[in-house]
């Protein structure tokens, strides 16, 4: 569909919509309402761009016609031409910008996810590092209104963290954070460090898509589930009660750990959780192995494996490497002021995939 009709169906959908929700009865319905609000609140930046660009080519056409009149003045006409580049430029960038305003969502924008943050080269500094990291997204999912379940955590004595699992739900969390996938190296001076000397430390995370039970079901016999005690502190709870789970996917030879509740069901449930999104995001990078380099519509390849981003605490400087992007407010976004590195990514990414979509039209 070309996006003149895109944009004709769309202001169609818009005009609509705000009939419906100027409509009393639109309230009776608190579900149907947020609904209809989400989707008005999605079409009207493009309904913005969209209607002042039609008014932009309005005015072109009413310059043209000035500029054709050969009664009209040198003076007259050299301001309406002026005029006429002005208003071309303005119109230029506002299709671009309704191009990006038009990509199609991500499937997967609005699923849940569950993060895995992991401590990586440094010993006990990249540990601390690791719980900064899940400081600094727990902040930000507060901010946002998301709800943060931890599913296992493994700290160290000195308050570091070895290893973090836990799950955020909320309003299109995967489309925020799934950038955040790959390896986040540290460079700061440990408070153990007498001689001043910077390190350099790495943490890793994996954000996957929650699924549900019904999207990827699990065969029984394919699991090896074991019973243990937690351990860790915890208290004498803990200590006497065998509630600890470990699942094993023996086709895969995937193990997920689970002892952050003392219920034996509830660990197991969230383990299972965990192998869910594991096996799912294992299919879906075989499924993009499979895309020519090309066509990918990512920022950076969302592998583990690949270095992303620069913490570096003596220049206070924070440098995304897939964009090179850089900003020097280090402290508001591990304080969890994560909206301006995420809002470049997405604005990359879509640049990226309007890109590859003009590229496409051109096959």
């Amino acid at each position: 569909m070309q996006l003149a009709e895109q944009l004709r169906r769309a202001e169609q959908r818009y005009d609509e919509l705000t009939e419906r929700l100027q409509d009393p009865a639109a309230a009776a319905d608190p579900s149907k309402l947020a609904a209809l609000m989400r989707e008005y609140k999605q079409l009207t930046p493009v309904m913005e761009a969209y209607r002042k660009h039609r008014a932009l080519m309005q005015t072109i056409e009413e310059l043209d016609s000035v500029l054709d009149d050969p009664e009209t003045d040198a003076e007259f006409r050299a301001f309406a031409q002026a005029e006429r580049k002005t208003a071309l430029r303005q119109a230029e960038q506002l299709e671009e910008e309704i191009g990006v305003l038009m990509l199609p969502e991500h499937a997967a924008d609005n699923r849940n996810v569950i993060v895995e943050i992991r401590s990586g080269a440094g010993g006990e500094e990249a540990a601390l590092f690791a719980h900064s990291l899940h400081r600094m997204y727990s902040m930000y999912a507060e901010k946002q209104g998301w709800k943060q379940t931890v599913l296992n955590l493994s700290e160290t004595e000195l308050g570091g963290t070895k290893e973090v699992i836990f799950s955020l739900s909320g309003d299109r969390v995967y489309a925020k954070m799934k950038f955040e996938s790959g390896v986040h190296r540290v460079q700061r001076v440990p408070e153990t460090e007498s001689q001043g000397r910077i390190h350099t430390s790495t943490a890793t995370v994996a954000v996957l898509q929650e699924v549900e039970e019904v999207e990827l079901e699990l065969n029984p016999a394919d699991l090896r589930i074991d019973v243990f005690r937690s351990s860790g502190a915890g208290g004498q709870h803990i200590n006497k009660t065998s509630s600890a789970i470990r699942v094993t996917h023996l086709p895969t030879g995937m193990v997920v750990e689970c002892q952050d509740e003392r219920s034996q069901y509830k660990n197991k449930d969230r383990a299972l959780s965990v192998l869910r999104a594991r096996l799912w995001a294992k299919a879906q990078a075989e499924q993009d192995a499979q895309v020519a380099a090309s066509r990918r519509t990512q920022v950076g390849s969302g592998d583990r494996s690949e270095k992303i981003r620069t913490y570096n605490f003596p220049q206070s400087r924070l440098t995304d490497h897939r964009i090179g992007f850089t900003s020097y407010r280090l402290e508001e976004i591990l304080n969890g002021g994560l909206d301006t590195v995420f809002d470049a990514l997405f604005q990359a990414e879509q640049a990226v995939r309007l890109a590859g979509q003009k590229g496409d039209d051109n096959l």
